[in-house]
């Protein structure tokens, strides 16, 4: 580095990656600064020069005592040690010392009295909070979320039931684990220590997981529009259980809430998801797979007019990129988890799942947010008119010589879900009941009032359509749109 190009670089000002002192006499205070670069994500520490980016020089008596200084500190006063490079420049002040601190391989670093330090903005901080410094013992191998023991429990918590079929399942044993208890099985596979569970072994096989941990579940909202302040919503639902009984009700969320593409399916089936299941189904698995358990956080699921997004607790380990999961890369933050997951949820591993999500829906969009600490997945949704010719087929037009010019324009899989349900004269909460719907706004938006508005299903009495004695029941036309479709003509 020659002067000119040390200017430009001091003109800049102090940021989290250079930092300016006139000078250093502490060992001590020195190592604060080295820890606190090696731990987030290295820098340039300029000694000689004032924190306005002037340069006050050093003479060649002080370089060569805070060279002797840099050297203690680096090595007696970090644990474990860091490896500072210094370069001295020559300017027409005297001599700048710049040391560059690699970002460390080996953290979290630590200071002489055992003190966490990490860079915020050009200063540094003394980390405090427990959370963070599990994140970092986590980033460097040393510690997993998934194995720290849940204080309280014990092998009574665990649902016997669902855990003697996983393991005669993968393990074909038939008999009552070889005669080993039960507390000895769990640690035997990572599950516990002997006496608590961890936290492998609560989202697996827990009875009760939120009674332990109540932010270990999936928060999931439907919005009729595009904002996230829309004080509207069409569904929501606290998901809670085990991590697979979570995969399942998070999944069934998505698909009442998401279109349905009948298609040349048979009439009786639901038809296909407007976006791929197995993309929905890879992101949601990573998502209860991979996220920080070390965050006391929820996983959100939401699903807007545009977009599905799914939100997950903890932003990417250092690393990784988006880039790189992308093209497969992996790293396995909660390796005890990963282990057993591959058997219990449609999970396969090594880093294939978002590239198989992409394969099939490509406009997903991955945005590591280490600001809000948390992973955002964007998926979004085809446009209601760009998928019309897959969800009507042949269905617009004429139905039958009586109801020509009646029934035009788009029939959704949601109005056809709800003609395969009819049964003589039914209430509104018994159709809602036979489709599996929890919210009415959405119940009516999706599916009640199409249907009524396309003429397949008429009121009883429709000249007081609030009435509690209303019933609903198919029109000739339903009737007629319910028989060509089960004849499989669409």
């Amino acid at each position: 580095m020659n002067e000119a190009e040390l200017l430009q670089l001091l003109a800049r000002g102090e940021d989290s990656r250079h930092q300016f002192k006139r000078d250093a006499t502490n060992a001590d205070g020195l190592a604060a600064e080295l820890a606190a670069f090696a731990n987030s994500g290295g820098g340039r520490l300029f000694l000689g020069v004032a924190d306005d980016g002037s340069i006050s020089g050093l003479d060649a008596a002080a370089v060569r005592r805070l060279n002797q200084l840099l050297g203690n500190a680096a090595s007696q006063h970090v644990r474990p040690p860091a490896h500072p490079l210094t370069e001295n420049v020559q300017t027409t002040h005297g001599i700048v010392m710049v040391v560059s601190v690699p970002d460390g391989l080996a953290k979290p670093y630590v200071d002489h009295q055992g003190r966490i330090w990490v860079k915020q903005g050009a200063d540094k901080r003394h980390v405090t909070a427990r959370e963070e410094m599990q994140r970092m013992f986590q980033r460097a191998g040393l510690v997993y979320a998934d194995v720290v023991p849940v204080a309280r429990t014990s092998a009574t918590d665990i649902d016997e039931k669902t855990f003697h079929a996983y393991f005669n399942r993968r393990y074909g044993q038939g008999s009552e684990f070889a005669g080993q208890p039960l507390e000895q099985v769990l640690q035997n596979l990572g599950l516990g220590d002997g006496r608590e569970l961890n936290l492998a072994g609560l989202m697996l096989f827990g009875g009760d997981p939120q009674r332990w941990r109540p932010a270990f579940e999936v928060k999931a909202v439907a919005f009729p529009g595009t904002s996230l302040a829309d004080t509207r919503y069409l569904d929501s639902e606290d998901i809670g259980g085990t991590l697979s009984e979570q995969f399942k009700d998070s999944f069934s969320f998505i698909r009442r809430n998401l279109r349905h593409v009948q298609g040349k399916q048979g009439f009786n089936t639901l038809g296909q998801l407007e976006i791929p299941e197995q993309a929905l189904e890879e992101l949601l698995v990573n998502a209860l797979i991979h996220r920080d358990y070390f965050t006391s956080a929820s996983i959100r699921l939401m699903v807007f007019a545009d977009r599905v997004e799914i939100i997950s607790p903890g932003h990417l380990p250092d690393s990784l990129s988006t880039e790189a999961i992308r093209h497969g890369a992996t790293n396995r933050r909660n390796p005890t988890l990963t282990e057993h997951a591959v058997h219990l949820l449609p999970y396969r591993g090594l880093g294939t799942g978002i590239p198989r999500a992409l394969r099939d829906w490509p406009a997903i969009e991955l945005i590591d947010d280490v600001a809000a600490n948390q992973f955002r997945v964007i998926i979004p949704r085809p446009q209601a008119g760009s998928i019309t010719g897959e969800v009507t087929g042949e269905v617009t037009g004429e139905v039958t010589g009586e109801v020509t010019g009646e029934v035009t324009g788009e029939v959704t899989g949601e109005v056809l879900r709800l003609l395969a349900v009819m049964q003589g004269e039914m209430k509104r909460t018994d159709i809602q009941t036979a489709l599996g719907l929890k919210h009415e706004d959405h119940f009516r938006d999706a599916y009640l009032r199409p249907a009524l508005e396309s003429g397949f299903i008429e009121m009883t009495i429709p000249d007081k359509p609030r009435s509690s004695r209303q019933r609903y029941r198919l029109t000739t036309a339903g009737k007629a749109r319910l028989a060509r479709a089960r004849s499989g003509e669409d």
